[in-house]
């Protein structure tokens, strides 16, 4: 890549910071991971993502999205704990079918088992989302219990645990007071069936926090109060204070899982994580003050006011690398948590395990040529509107939302950045520049300050193309089953 092209260095970090960094209780080895998602047009290999990124920064665990033979093969032997995913589009044919349960294991861990250390086998995306309804509830429980039966048949339940995420509106409510929690009433009846299975089997309780949505969704509540900053006025709830987002939001879940009657289960942080872009507060800078925040105190082991010196057993950075398919939802930011860029460049300073010293950045990445594309200014312009419509509605334009990197921009350098990302996602192929005669190929970055115009790497479909091959299998079994229910 062009020297041109080197994004900016993440954000100093001074000596003395630096110094406290070093002096902090460095956190346990195996306490910390990161997640890996592969909702990305633009993606590194998996084998330089391991090679280039994991071991050189001595990750030592991490989460997978969902059952990747390419992400799987890079991490044999490597000794990286792995947890693996399970979509929530399978849930439904796994509770439905042994068999299809059974398939999922021997073609995404058995077959590996001898080589990848797997730790857990987490079962659905964010199934009980509050957006997504009751549309997963009757499934879930079921294909854990499936699962587990898999991995004891395979002689392998004693190596790793069956989890199921749970966002943390499965259990906030309108206060902010973690005694006033408790889980919320359409999820009671398949809540009680999960904890149930989760005590039987001995496994904990996976959480997922989203602290940016968090903030702004509370107004009220400052930006020290989720970045681990002093506080002059903690919350006070009974003789409890808070005075940060994650142990008020763990403490929430203690509630919850006491008013169960699972006062003793522990507890995994599945998801924290601080976005850097695609929304105003979504900076590097923020991103480097919460993570270094996050990780310093988990390595303190204070714990929370509700579990004093038990803090959560494993927590997991979200995430290693930027994913420009992810769903926004909630915001355009939910695709840029990314500690590196999705080219594999560290964006600002966090400890995935490498201690106090820089992140190392992915080498030998082989990008495209030089090639973007830009509005033509000297055609009619007149119908530029929906072409940039269009651009925007199948790429990614979060970057040029308000607080973006790239909302800046005056037009017609948003309509290039636009056109740019389509462009490139499509591999600089040349009839997607064309947008309706108004697309320019230019060997002229037309990157601004911050707003990096993207280039594309050299990649493979190998990646989506394993991701969703064992999805339709499965599907397949589930439809023969039902299929032979009818008959």
């Amino acid at each position: 890549m062009p020297s041109t092209r080197l994004r900016p260095p993440p954000p100093f970090v001074p000596g003395l910071l630096l110094l406290l960094l070093a002096m902090a209780p460095p956190p346990p080895a195996s306490a910390v991971g990161v997640n890996w998602g592969f909702a990305s047009s633009l993606s590194l290999p998996a084998a330089q993502v391991v090679r280039g990124l994991l071991l050189p920064n001595s990750v030592p665990r991490v989460r997978l999205a969902a059952a990747s033979s390419d992400a799987l093969a890079a991490l044999a032997g490597t000794g990286i704990a792995v947890s693996v995913g399970i979509p929530d589009a399978l849930l439904r044919p796994l509770a439905s079918s042994t068999k299809a349960a059974a398939a999922w294991v021997h073609d995404n861990v058995t077959r590996y088992s001898s080589s990848v250390r797997f730790e857990y086998i987490v079962v659905g995306d964010e199934p009980f989302l509050l957006r997504h309804g009751q549309n997963f509830h009757p499934f879930v429980v079921r294909a854990a219990e499936n699962v587990q039966q898999a991995l004891v048949h395979a002689k392998l339940s004693g190596k790793m645990k069956v989890l199921v995420p749970c966002t943390a509106d499965t259990f906030q409510n309108a206060s902010i007071l973690p005694s006033k929690a408790s889980f919320r009433s359409d999820v009671n009846k398949t809540m009680a069936d999960l904890l149930s299975f989760l005590a039987n089997s001995s496994s904990p309780f996976m959480v997922e926090l989203d602290p940016f949505l968090s903030f702004q969704h509370n107004k009220n509540m400052s930006l020290d109060y989720y970045l681990f900053q002093l506080m002059s006025h903690p919350v006070k709830d009974g003789q409890n204070k808070y005075d940060n987002y994650v142990d008020a939001s763990i403490d929430a879940l203690v509630t919850s899982l006491t008013k169960a009657g699972f006062s003793d289960m522990d507890i995994i942080v599945g998801r924290a994580g601080w976005p850097t872009d695609g929304a105003v507060n979504a900076t590097p800078a923020i991103a480097q003050s919460f993570m270094t925040g996050l990780v310093n105190h988990l390595g303190k082991k204070s714990g929370t006011p509700l579990r004093p010196k038990v803090p959560p057993i494993e927590m997991y950075l979200f995430s290693l690398l930027d994913e420009d398919q992810r769903s926004i939802a909630s915001g355009g930011y939910e695709r840029h948590h990314g500690i590196f860029t999705f080219d594999g460049q560290a964006k600002y300073y966090a400890n995935i395990g490498q201690g106090p010293k820089s992140l190392k950045n992915a080498p030998a990445v082989n990008y495209l040529p030089s090639k973007w594309c830009v509005l033509d200014n000297n055609k009619d312009l007149s119908n530029v509107s929906s072409s940039f419509s269009s651009a925007c509605s199948k790429g990614d334009c979060t970057s040029l939302l308000p607080g973006g990197s790239c909302s800046g921009l005056a037009w017609p350098g948003n309509v290039s950045y636009a056109f740019n990302n389509y462009y490139q996602q499509h591999d600089q192929s040349e009839d997607s520049c064309y947008f309706n005669g108004l697309g320019l190929i230019t060997t002229v970055d037309p990157s601004v300050d911050n707003c990096l115009f993207p280039l594309a790497i050299r990649t493979s479909a190998a990646t989506s193309l394993h991701l969703t091959l064992p999805v339709l299998l499965l599907l397949v079994l589930w439809f023969l089953h039902c299929l032979y229910i009818v008959w």
